[in-house]
């Protein structure tokens, strides 16, 4: 019998590329590690990031990214800073991850 890939258990983390807007160029595709999360706690999510800032949702969804600069608020909070559509970029791509199954082969 072949092994399958699927697990019913949760993923710690998982990596997608975030397509950072840059202003006057293309987007610069940035590989994020995402935290996995259940149903449960994406509900708690949702329903709390009304309250939170940009950089604290961002910091509580991803533990680290591709860039040099080191994955902590401060270094967040330039990225947010200076490129605008950054944080909303990364936030849609984390909710379209856990929401929507990848299609292909």
């Amino acid at each position: 019998m072949a092994k399958t890939k699927f697990s019913l258990s949760v993923k710690p983390t998982f990596k997608a590329k975030v397509a950072v807007p840059v202003p006057g160029q293309t987007a610069e595709l940035v590989e994020f590690t995402f935290k996995g999360r259940t149903r449960d706690e994406f509900k708690e999510l949702i329903d709390g990031m009304k309250d939170r800032d940009d950089v604290d949702v961002i910091m509580d969804i991803a533990s680290g990214w591709e860039l040099e600069e080191a994955f902590d608020a401060e270094n967040v909070e330039i990225l947010t800073q200076n490129y605008l559509g950054a944080a909303r970029a990364i936030i849609e791509k984390y909710l379209s991850e856990l929401t929507q199954a990848r299609l292909g082969n």
